[in-house]
């Protein structure tokens, strides 16, 4: 969006983050935000807030490192600034199928599309994540590609996973703009 970060960007009268906090934070004992700009704006929210431990903007998988590093409990579960509607029920749904399964990670799917930065993982995969990071992989769902993974599906919920990346996408998702998530 132009340089601007983007979880600030207004939404509904809020910032865009402060939609994917405020359905997150009732599904976690601990929330953790990652920013690597504007830190003061990010600590007004009330959560603790870190930055990449990794240098030259590594994309989202630093920003798990940086996570799995911090996080107090032995699960992590990731979920993106920009995806206000994001589901109530993404973290029971994640840790059922995970537990079920006997995964490492699991992960968000809609239909046939997968949404890796919605996932959960054990924090101690943080030294599997290391020695991805340290070959020089980048992208989260080649590093789940290493580990057992399920896929969680969310065919039922699918207009949550709306992610906001343009003025445009902003628009559209706007209430009463006929594209609009369910916010239930």
């Amino acid at each position: 969006m132009g340089g601007v970060d983007k979880g600030l960007v207004s939404f509904d009268g809020r910032p865009l983050a402060a939609h994917a906090l405020a359905r997150l934070a009732p599904q976690v004992d601990e929330l953790l935000i990652n920013a690597n700009q504007n830190i003061p704006t990010w600590q007004a929210f009330g959560y603790a807030v870190f930055s990449d431990d990794i240098p030259g903007h590594a994309g989202p998988l630093a920003g798990l490192h940086a996570a799995l590093g911090r996080a107090t409990h032995a699960l992590v579960v990731t979920a993106p600034c920009d995806a206000p509607f994001l589901p109530g029920d993404l973290v029971s749904r994640l840790f059922a199928a995970w537990q079920d399964a006997g995964a490492d990670v699991a992960v968000a799917r809609t239909f046939d599309q997968l949404h890796p930065v919605f996932c959960l993982c054990r924090r101690d995969h943080i030294l599997h994540l290391d020695a991805f990071l340290a070959a020089g992989g980048r992208r989260v769902d080649r590093w789940y590609a290493g580990l057992r993974v399920v896929e969680v599906a969310f065919d039922d919920q699918h207009a949550a996973f709306v992610n906001i990346n343009s003025r445009e996408d902003l628009a559209r998702a706007a209430p009463g703009a006929g594209g609009d998530a369910s916010r239930d």
